[in-house]
Formats: C-alpha cells, structure tokens, sequence
C-alpha cells in the first residue's frame, strides 16, 4: 500500500490524509458565532482571581475562561475555593480547575519525572490515584467549579461516565491538557470520542497541523499563543488572526513565564501570583489590539457568553472587586 491509498483511506476515517498546508477556513464558530475567546491559566488563589478581575477591567479585556489551581487544587482550603467560584460567577468566567497534585507526587513516581522517564507519558499510576483525583473533583464541585483539567485518557473516560450516569452535574466540562501530549487529528478524535469538551495540543504545531486538527474535531481548540520558557518559550502573538482563521472556534491561551515548576509551587507567594496575573492580562490587551488591527471579521464572544460554563458557587464565597466598589 503505497502513501497515497494510506491517505486515502485516513480520509475516509475522517481523519485528513495530509496536513493541510493550504490553510483553509474553518466553517465552525462558538455556540454565539463568534471565532475565538481568551483563557489565562495561573488563578491559583483567591487573591490571583480578584487581581485578574481587577486588572481586566482596567484593561477593557474579556477574560472568558482561566485554567485555575495549576499547582493543584488540594492546596487550596474550602473558603480559598468558594471564594473563586463566587468571583468567577458573579463574572461569568468559565473555570477549569487542575485537581490534584497527583502525577510525580505520588509514591514511586519518580521514574516518570527522570531524563527518560518523562517519554513514558504524563498520567494517573494506578487505581487509587484515579480514586484520589475524583475524590478531589467532587470536593471542587461542592465549592461550586464544573470545569476540569483532564490529561489521562482513562480518568477521562471514567469522569464522563460519572456525568453521563448522573453522578456528577450534567453541565460538568472537561479539557484535555497539553500534558496528555495530542499533535494529531486521529488522537484529538479519541479524545473528543472520550468526553472532552475542548482541546490543547502541543504548543508548537504547525498551521496545516491545527487545520487537520481542525477539520477532524466539532469541539473547541485550545491554542498557545505564550507558553513558559520550558515549553518552548514560544510567542506567536502575530499567528493569532492565521491560526483563528483555520482553528476557529478556538481558545487564545496567555501562560508566559520560566517553567511551571517555578510559578505554579504552592509556595511561591500569594504575591507573585497577583502580580503575575495582571501581566498576563495585559499580554490579552495586545492579542485584542493585534486581533482588531490584522483579524478583520473574526469575532470575539462578549464577556460572559452564554454557553460558558460558570461556577455555581456554594454559599460564603466572597464577592468581586468591582462589586464592592459599586457598593461603597
């Protein structure tokens, strides 16, 4: 079987048979028509959401998801956690929470942060951390999140199952993550089979990658634009309008920085991350400026948009900055 019957027979599974070098538009939209939202990760305390709500509002920048918790939700108490949900509702921001910490924490799981040991693959070891991280979900969901970052393929399937049966709300979302390492339109289409309700690949496909990507999924693509020195490092700010032109409907992800080791330890301080945020909001600031001089009829969804997921938070959390501001 020669190159072009193996691709032929990709395209009749769906799956493009080439990357698509000639780049062509992608026909798809978010629910409201619109091409493209904004997602800063990083919101890992309660203190990083006030100053990124702060900072976007000074900014005139509409933050619709954050990729929060990164270094682990476990870190954070119930109060730390209702008061996100508050904020992030009263806003109406999606949340996507990292549960956990769970892999290279876990007992023997050091051969998977070694040299070699990190080719093995980014996922969960063993039955009880997968009992472990659903443990951590569902305390995420009392506080009031229904968003969560998944890049196991297996806890995937079990936490779609939950949702499906009823054991978890219906209206719960699921990201697959950059670490569960997906560069492919056959891969993305299993996750997407899995339950996934978006999805980011590796930070540094090509144009005619996403495009393939593209034509093989229905669901929203999550696509660097910064992403940490150890990733890369790469800033393609000025491919955005290309990239939302065959990626559409996508997600821009703002995540500059060293490494993820570096910013996202619970020990690092209340602080830096406050302070981190609000860089990361003015980055936004340049992608919407470049967007409206260079992406002539891509659209943004407005703040808030209708079909995002929001925290229904429990009762106590605490209310934004610009509300309290109103109040006085």
């Amino acid at each position: 079987m020669n190159l072009e019957r193996i691709r032929k027979f990709m395209d009749e599974q769906g799956v493009p048979g080439r990357d698509l070098h000639d780049l062509p538009d992608s026909d798809k939209t978010f629910p409201d028509g619109a091409n493209f939202r904004i997602e800063i990760a990083g919101i890992e305390r309660a203190s990083t959401m006030e100053a990124m709500i702060d900072e976007s509002r000074k900014r005139g920048v509409a933050v619709h998801r954050v990729v929060a918790t990164v270094g682990g939700s476990t870190f954070c108490d119930e109060m730390e956690l209702r008061d996100m949900a508050a904020m992030a509702a009263e806003q109406r921001i999606e949340v996507v929470m990292s549960v956990g910490p769970r892999k290279a924490w876990d007992a023997g799981s050091k051969e998977g942060i070694s040299r070699e040991g990190m080719m093995q693959g980014y996922r969960l070891r063993g039955s009880d951390c997968l009992s472990y991280w659903i443990a951590d979900m569902l305390r995420d969901i009392e506080a009031g999140f229904r968003g969560f970052l998944v890049y196991d393929e297996g806890i995937l399937d079990l936490v779609s199952r939950m949702r499906s049966g009823g054991l978890i709300p219906q209206n719960t979302v699921f990201k697959f993550s950059v670490f569960g390492g997906c560069c492919n339109a056959a891969g993305a289409r299993v996750i997407e089979s899995l339950g996934a309700d978006s999805l980011n690949p590796l930070s540094d496909i090509s144009l005619a990658m996403i495009a393939g990507m593209r034509k093989a999924l229905a669901i929203p693509l999550d696509i660097y634009l910064i992403v940490v020195d150890s990733f890369g490092g790469t800033y393609r700010i000025y491919e955005a309008p290309e990239i939302c032109r065959v990626a559409s409907p996508c997600y821009f992800k703002i995540e500059p920085g060293t490494s993820e080791s570096d910013i996202y330890k619970p020990w690092v301080s209340e602080r830096f991350h406050a302070d981190f945020v609000r860089q990361k909001v003015k980055i936004a600031s340049i992608l919407m400026e470049i967007m409206e001089r260079h992406g002539a009829g891509l659209r943004m969804s407005p703040p808030g948009a209708a079909d995002l997921v929001v925290p229904v938070p429990a009762a106590g959390g605490r209310k934004s900055p610009a509300r309290r501001e109103e109040r006085r």
